[in-house]
C-alpha cells in the first residue's frame, strides 16, 4: 500500500483502518480445499428480512414522498413509534422529540461522540471496545480512556475503577451491551452504577444497545434507566439492521433528553441532513407488525449460540471466553503468533475469516471474534472442524 499524500489531517492518518475488508482480502488467497468460505466478520443477520418488510420498503420507493428531504431528526411516524416501543420496554418515558433517526448506528455514535467532546477531551471505552468507537473519537482528536474488561469477570466493566479512571477531560462513558465483541450482556446493577457514576461526575452515559434484542432473556428490560429522570446523563444508541435484517437501509436511532436535540440537529443535518426516507417508511409499519416474526429470530439465534457452545465445546487449545448475542470471543491456542497472524492464516489456509482481537483495543491479541449469527447451525459445525484442524 502506498503512502498517504502530505498535507492530510494528521487525525484521520493516525487512526487504524477498518478491519473488516483487510480480513476479507486474505480470503482471496484461500484454495477452497475445506470447502466454501465461511465469513464469521462482519455482524450481518444470517437469514432475509420478513417479505412483507420488503413489500413495505418496495411500495415506499414508488412513493414521491420518499425522494424528498424529510426532517433532519427523522420522520414523525417512526420517531413516534420507535419511543412508544422504547417506553414500553423499559416502563419508562420517552417521547418522539427525544428520538434522532440516523442513517445507521454508526453515524449515530459519531454524531453523539462529536456533540459530547471536543479536540483534546477523553470518552472511556471498555476493552476491548467495538472499533468503530474508538475510530469515531480519533477521528475528531477525542483521547480515549481505555477501561480493562477481563475474562474472569466475563468482560462485564467494573464501575469503581471506571471512576478511578476519570480525568478532567473525560466528558463519556460509552457501553455496548450486549457487547460487541465480547457478547457479554451487562447486569441491569452494573448499568446503573455506571449511571450514578455519570450523574455524580457531571459525564454522559452513552448506552449501545444494538443488539438487545438478542439477549437471553428475551423481552425482559435490559435496565431501569429510563423510568427516572435521565435526560441530563444518559443517551441510547441503537440500530434497526440486526432486529429487521435491513443492514443496507442504514437506520439507527439516538434516545436523549429534548434539550439536547438542537444541537445534535446541527450535527445531523451536516452529516445526512436526514436518513433514508424509504427505509423510515417501512420500519415505521415493521416495529408494531413484526414483533412476533422478530422474537422468532430472537429464538433462531439462541440457537446458534447454543449450537456454538457444544461444537467450540471440544475443541483442544481453543477457549471461548464470552457469548452472547451474535458474538464469540475466542481464545486461540497459539501464544507465540499475533491474533493477526492466526486470522490471516485461518482465512488464508481453512477459508474461515474471523477478525483478529487486537482490532479491538490492548491486550486482545490472544483472541478472534467470530461473528456465528452470519452462518446457519451447520456452518458452525463447520467452523468448529475447520478451528481442530488449524
Amino acid at each position: 500500500m502506498s503512502a498517504p499524500p502530505a498535507g492530510l489531517n494528521a487525525d484521520v492518518l493516525a487512526v487504524a483502518s477498518p478491519p473488516i475488508p483487510e480480513a476479507r482480502s486474505w480470503a482471496g488467497r484461500y484454495g477452497g480445499e475445506h470447502g466454501p468460505v465461511l465469513d464469521l466478520t462482519q455482524a450481518v443477520p444470517g437469514y432475509p428480512p420478513h417479505p412483507e418488510l420488503v413489500r413495505h420498503l418496495s411500495a415506499g420507493a414508488a412513493e414521491a414522498a420518499s425522494y424528498g428531504y424529510g426532517n433532519i431528526t427523522g420522520d414523525l411516524a417512526l420517531r413516534e413509534r420507535y419511543a412508544a416501543e422504547v417506553s414500553a420496554l423499559y416502563a419508562g418515558t420517552v417521547g418522539p422529540d427525544e428520538v434522532a433517526i440516523t442513517t445507521g448506528a454508526n453515524m449515530a455514535s459519531f454524531a453523539v461522540t462529536m456533540l459530547l467532546a471536543r479536540s483534546g477531551d477523553t470518552v472511556m471505552l471498555p476493552v476491548p471496545w467495538y472499533f468503530n468507537h474508538q475510530m469515531n473519537a480519533g477521528l475528531l482528536g477525542i483521547g480515549v480512556v481505555p477501561l480493562p474488561c477481563r475474562a474472569e469477570n466475563g468482560f462485564v466493566p467494573d464501575p469503581a475503577e471506571a471512576e478511578g479512571l476519570v480525568g478532567p477531560g473525560t466528558r463519556a462513558v460509552l457501553l455496548v451491551t450486549p457487547n460487541n465483541p465480547t457478547g457479554a450482556v451487562y447486569p441491569a446493577a452494573v448499568i446503573q452504577a455506571f449511571a450514578d457514576l455519570c450523574r455524580r461526575r457531571g459525564l454522559w452515559l452513552i448506552l449501545d444497545e444494538t443488539y438487545r434484542e438478542f439477549r437471553a432473556d428475551g423481552g425482559a428490560p435490559p435496565h431501569d434507566l429510563f423510568r427516572e429522570p435521565w435526560q441530563e446523563h444518559v443517551i441510547q444508541l441503537c440500530s434497526f439492521s440486526k432486529s429487521y435484517c435491513v443492514p443496507g437501509f442504514r437506520a439507527g436511532a439516538v434516545v436523549a433528553g429534548a434539550g439536547l436535540m438542537p444541537e445534535l440537529t446541527k450535527i445531523l443535518d451536516c452529516l445526512q441532513i436526514c436518513a433514508p426516507r424509504v427505509t423510515q417508511a417501512g420500519l415505521a409499519w415493521a416495529i408494531d407488525a413484526l414483533r412476533g416474526w422478530r422474537e422468532g429470530n430472537r429464538a433462531l439465534m439462541a440457537g446458534r449460540a447454543a449450537a456454538c457452545r457444544r461444537a467450540f465445546a471440544g475443541l483442544e487449545g481453543w477457549k471461548v471466553d464470552a457469548q452472547g448475542a451474535y458474538f464469540a470471543y475466542l481464545r486461540h491456542p497459539f501464544p507465540e503468533r499475533s491474533s493477526w497472524q492466526v486470522a490471516e492464516a485461518l482465512a488464508v489456509e481453512r477459508g474461515l475469516i474471523a477478525l483478529p482481537g487486537a482490532a479491538f483495543g490492548p491486550g486482545q491479541d490472544r483472541y478472534l471474534r467470530l461473528a456465528f449469527a452470519n452462518v446457519d447451525e451447520a456452518g458452525i459445525v463447520e467452523a468448529a472442524r475447520r478451528l481442530a484442524e488449524a
